[in-house]
């Protein structure tokens, strides 16, 4: 019996949005009041469902540690430059969740980036550079392609992820060298970045007043979609937190987004020299971080990704076209890649073939992992990709800092892996003994 089966055109087979949301969501108990709510929680954790709250609880730790050790870690410059280290690793993490919530693995993505960002770079060469919006989707499409295709192979010929992407790493890591081979100048290993408006995504910031402007603007916003979003549940009748809980969420974005302004507006530069504003960088992250979770909440497609991460012969019996989401999913992880090596050739203000694309790529799994999405599918947000960078960063930011050597760092890196595939594990066991 095949396993690719379409959706049929009948609307009896389409899945109705609050039964599926009830299927694929933990099973809650609508609260009335804060402390109705909380006891609901610290049952669920209790339960074993415990969320993001170890991957916070490690941050802080980690974070007061490091403070501890070292007065410098939370300066204001160290901050920006924790940012610009963890950005292009949110932003492969990213990447990898949306395979990992199929129960794939994509290990490619660290050369395919780098592959795509040769692209926009080779395009944007003197002494007739093409518009850099072309350039830019030119670097996006090669991974893409890239990675669409490999999800095509695994969907069709039925061959492990982890096999397919593995070729899939050695065939970009060779094509990164031919293409280099042939676009860097003089035949040399890299090819610098000729663009002003790509190089300030790293080193470029918004002004002081601007970034005021923009965390208003970003809160406010995101403010009224909860309000609206939980009005509409309750009106429904589905599972909605209460109002209070809604407002303390809206007043934590608010006061996370005070801290990233007033750090991003401190003056960190050196001597007579006055550097201020949040970097652009941090915009870049927070847009994709926002619409890639719109995408996998509140679509259609999202839903199915779940769906199938979490069963995939239920999610075929329901009619869901296996082939057709895995391979977009493949697909939009290559895009956000792509997006992730024109952030690190910004980072870099280069490219070149010694980028460490093998390397990257487990950093890319540890953040997906360490923040909280499920090695074994249909569970994580891309939230979990933004906490699980950030420790990562900070882990490496943290030690370099204490001018420790490359070593501890991955010994650390592990440690932590380790230990939040090991919450992961126990996590499910218990919420299945539950």
């Amino acid at each position: 019996m095949s396993t690719d089966v379409h959706e049929p055109p009948s609307e009896a087979a389409e899945p109705d949005e609050a039964a599926s949301e009830a299927a694929l969501a933990a099973p809650e108990v609508i609260a009335s009041s804060l402390g109705e709510y909380l006891k609901i929680w610290l049952t669920r954790v209790r339960n074993g469902e415990s969320g993001a709250l170890p991957v916070i609880l490690g941050l802080v730790a980690i974070v007061v540690y490091f403070q501890v050790r070292s007065s410098l870690f939370l300066s204001a410059g160290n901050l920006v430059n924790l940012i610009g280290q963890a950005a292009w690793i949110i932003m492969l993490g990213m990447a990898e969740v949306f395979v990992l919530l199929l129960g794939e693995i994509d290990l490619s993505i660290g050369y395919t980036s780098a592959l795509g960002a040769t692209f926009t770079c080779w395009l944007l060469l003197p002494p007739n550079p093409a518009p850099w919006p072309l350039a830019v989707l030119v670097g996006l499409a090669v991974p893409a392609v890239f990675s669409g295709l490999q999800g095509l192979i695994v969907t069709r010929l039925r061959l492990p992820s982890f096999v397919v992407t593995l070729a899939g790493q050695l065939l970009a890591l060779g094509l990164l060298l031919e293409v280099m081979d042939t676009a860097a100048p003089n035949g040399g290993g890299s090819i610098r970045l000729y663009n002003n408006v790509l190089t300030d995504i790293y080193s470029g910031a918004l002004t002081p007043l601007a970034g005021w402007i923009v965390m208003v603007a970003a809160v406010a916003l995101a403010g009224a979609l909860f309000l609206v979003r939980d009005s509409r549940r309750r009106a429904s009748n589905l599972t909605a937190p209460p109002l209070s809980v809604t407002l303390l969420k809206i007043a934590g974005m608010a006061v996370a987004g005070v801290v990233v302004v007033l750090v991003g507006n401190t003056d960190r530069g050196v001597g007579l020299t006055v550097v201020r504003g949040v970097p652009w960088v941090v915009l870049v992250v927070l847009v994709v971080v926002v619409a890639w979770s719109f995408l996998l909440g509140r679509t259609r497609f999202g839903r199915y990704v779940y769906a199938i991460g979490g069963n995939a012969e239920a999610a075929r019996r329901a009619g869901i076209n296996l082939s057709r989401i895995r391979i977009l999913a493949f697909t939009l992880a290559g895009v956000t890649a792509g997006i992730m090596g024109i952030i690190f050739t910004s980072y870099l203000g280069s490219i070149s073939t010694g980028v460490p694309g093998g390397q990257n790529v487990l950093y890319a799994v540890a953040a997906a992992v360490i923040g909280g999405t499920s090695l074994f599918g249909g569970r994580g947000k891309m939230l979990n990709a933004v906490l699980g960078g950030l420790i990562v960063a900070v882990i490496y930011n943290g030690l370099e800092l204490l001018g420790l050597g490359a070593a501890p760092q991955y010994i650390w890196t592990a440690v932590v892996l380790l230990a939040a595939v090991t919450v992961d594990t126990l996590a499910r066991r218990r919420s299945t003994t539950a």
